[in-house]
């Protein structure tokens, strides 16, 4: 997210001059046979043990079809769009270090509107077949459209997670969590913005609160500050009232999680509908954690993972797109044991035997049905996300 508008803004960078042929993503014999002995250099957030090891476990597969997959581990994605910029205005045209980026959002759309990606690949991979494309939103990334430049690989909405123990009919909207937090004051927090569970909490405060939420699928313009008024008056009145006083904050989800089970605070937020029940079977939660989503609906969106344009590896790093595809990781990336992942596959398009592995899973005691979780809210227009991370900073924290 800091590099987008600066990306955007100042950037326009010519695909057309590099000279490597990259491979055909139409004949994937030749792509798989271009794979082997590749390393790939996935760019992907390592600050959960759950997701490292599946990457690990990716790793495996790919390492089945020749591919050494190396998980370069991140704090922010801009790190790693930041190596990908100054490497091509250093003339590193063909051999970059970066091979796949988990990317979401913000960066996507820089990284598109500047040039800086390979593609489009995404719907030619074999597994693509299997994938939802009516109801889960993977033509669009906070809505712009993907146009095959990066492939999802997971399902995600904002949840709640609260101890059952400790409360008993947990808020519900924001006008009852700003009650809830004057009753219980200290008990709640979030993650500091720009993280992105704590840009997506005022996101779906403001979506609440907003007069009009369709003007947030349209970029920021000049009514920033009408539209955003009501939000900043409410966070002035929830920042005393939580965690610390509001004078810091969890630099991440994990750290929610901890502050949790060590008892500090009662309620958490996740954009992973099944890691409550992964995190209680590793004991990182107590068994009396829940979820639960606001009345109106939360946030969702799907994780994709993009090929920079000068990536060294880009047979390889489509092949490890491929895998992520297929009903294998979906399953198991699904499973509360392992991620808790919503899925991005349509299950009527499935083998009937992988079908009924998704069938089989138990999604756990902390997770919501596909029913009570409802219908996905649409992400704002990543310029929201940018913007208001902007001002938090500015009004209540330093950014690292």
């Amino acid at each position: 997210m800091r590099l987008a508008l600066t990306l955007m803004a100042t950037l326009a960078w010519p695909a057309t001059t590099l000279a490597e042929t990259p491979p055909d993503v139409a004949d994937w014999d030749a792509v798989t046979q271009q794979a082997k002995g590749q390393a790939v250099y996935w760019h992907a957030w390592g600050g959960s043990t759950a997701t490292n090891d599946f990457i690990d476990w990716v790793g495996d597969r790919a390492q089945e079809h020749g591919v050494d997959l190396q998980h370069v581990k991140l704090t922010d994605t801009a790190d790693a769009v930041g190596v990908v910029l100054n490497e091509l205005q250093a003339g590193i045209e063909e051999e970059g270090s970066v091979d796949l980026i988990w990317i979401n959002g913000a960066n996507f759309a820089a990284m598109k509107e500047a040039g800086l990606l390979f593609g489009p690949f995404a719907e030619q991979l074999p597994n693509w077949q299997y994938v939802d494309v009516e109801d889960k939103g993977v033509r669009a990334d906070f809505t712009v459209p993907t146009e095959g430049y990066e492939s999802p690989w997971a399902m995600a909405q904002l949840v709640f997670v609260y101890d059952s123990a400790r409360v008993e009919t947990p808020p519900a909207s924001a006008a009852r969590l700003l009650e809830w937090a004057q009753e219980n004051p200290g008990r709640f927090t979030y993650p500091q913005p720009p993280d992105f569970l704590g840009t997506t909490f005022l996101k779906q405060m403001l979506i609440e609160i907003v007069e009009d939420a369709e003007r947030l699928s349209k970029p920021v313009g000049d009514d920033y500050d009408d539209v955003t008024f009501m939000l900043w008056e409410y966070l002035d009145q929830l920042q005393p009232l939580l965690w610390r006083q509001g004078r810091a904050y969890p630099e991440n989800g994990p750290r929610q999680f901890q502050l949790i089970n060590d008892g500090e605070v009662d309620i958490a937020l996740s954009f992973s509908p099944g890691e409550a029940t992964t995190a209680i079977g590793n004991f990182d939660l107590p068994e009396s954690v829940r979820t639960y989503v606001l009345d109106g609906g939360t946030i969702g969106n799907a994780s994709f993972v993009a090929i920079p344009v000068n990536a060294n590896a880009k047979a390889g790093a489509m092949v490890v797109a491929n895998i992520i595809l297929s009903p294998e990781a979906q399953v198991r990336a699904q499973d509360p044991a392992v991620l808790g992942y919503g899925t991005v596959l349509d299950m009527e398009k499935l083998p009937a035997d992988d079908r009924a592995a998704f069938e089989a899973l138990d999604l756990g005691v902390a997770t919501l049905s596909p029913e009570e979780l409802g219908p996905a809210l649409p992400e704002p227009h990543p310029s929201w996300a940018t913007r208001l991370s902007q001002d938090w900073v500015a009004r209540y924290g330093i950014a690292d």
